[in-house]
């Protein structure tokens, strides 16, 4: 990482902020605890005596990955008592974030519950290598451990992810197509062309967060997750159903009474839907007012 021509601390906080956003949303898959954490990283950047500071962006990703991994810690204890799945906080992206293939895919909602998996540093140590290709000094340096422990905890965090991420890189008109077969089965209710789209082990989750109905466990099979959506027909017809940007990928936002009321992202593999996310918690949808951009 070359170093960065000296700014003002509020001028260089300014410049890398889409950039420390993205580092905490993809630490935290949560928008309002990364807003937060970029609160805290400006606090503790004020007071730093910049004479100190070789490289500023490599010093701030460094101060946002730390406070980044305390508030992870603290999510996983809130998680612990959450009501039903929880799910990333949907976030509306522009369409730059689509335009880096790589950068979408690592910011999807699918990738975001396989980072969710693992433990806070390792999902430090491969969202800074794999995502923003720090090299392993500087990402020893924000994680408080040796270059060789580093090393070892990205080849596992490397296995942990290639087991569990989508099979083969699937693009947004591959997945427009689908949402758009998906949306029309469900609103005729044809159950058939539902089956023709979801893979036999698909899974459906649902994050009310205890304040919004929604199923409190995955529902998996074809069948069932049919059959269930067939069940919300009349519910699904009452709504407006609009295509988004959600978090690089297409998706669907349902609003009801010109409420947004659920988002509706899927996980593709091998040209079929495999995973459901639909997001009701009010909480997790104050984001999808504007949308924001999200940078490497």
């Amino acid at each position: 990482m070359s170093a960065d021509r000296p700014q003002e601390p509020t001028e260089a906080f300014v410049t890398h902020r889409n950039l420390l956003f993205t580092v905490a949303y993809e630490m935290l898959g949560s928008a309002a605890d990364a807003e937060d954490v970029l609160q805290e990283t400006w606090l503790r950047w004020a007071d730093v005596d910049l004479d100190t500071v070789r490289d500023q962006r490599a010093y701030l990703v460094r101060i946002v990955t730390r406070q980044s991994l305390n508030r992870l810690r603290t999510l996983g204890r809130r998680k612990e008592s959450y009501v039903g799945s929880w799910l990333p906080e949907p976030l509306l992206t522009t369409p730059d974030v689509a335009d880096d293939v790589e950068l979408a895919e690592n910011v999807s909602m699918a990738m975001l519950l396989v980072l969710e998996t693992l433990a806070p540093t390792e999902r430090a140590v491969f969202v800074l290598r794999e995502v923003f290709d720090l090299s392993y000094d500087e990402i020893a340096e924000a994680v408080d451990k040796s270059r060789a422990a580093v090393r070892q905890i990205a080849r596992r965090a490397r296995v942990h992810v290639a087991a569990r991420r989508p099979r083969a890189a699937v693009s947004p008109a591959e997945t427009r197509r689908a949402l758009e077969a998906f949306q029309r089965a469900v609103q005729t209710g044809d159950m058939q062309g539902l089956l023709d789209i979801l893979a036999p082990d698909v899974v459906l989750l649902g994050d009310g967060g205890g304040v919004k109905q929604a199923i409190l466990r995955p529902v998996a099979g074809a069948d069932k997750v049919a059959r269930l959506l067939a069940t919300r027909q009349v519910r699904i017809a009452a709504m407006s159903i609009q295509p988004a940007q959600v978090n690089g990928y297409p998706a669907l936002v349902l609003r009801l009474d010109g409420e947004i009321d659920t988002v509706l992202a899927l996980r593709m593999d091998d040209g079929l839907i495999t995973g459901l996310y639909a997001v009701r918690n009010p909480a997790k949808l104050s984001h999808m007012r504007c949308a924001t951009s999200l940078r490497r």
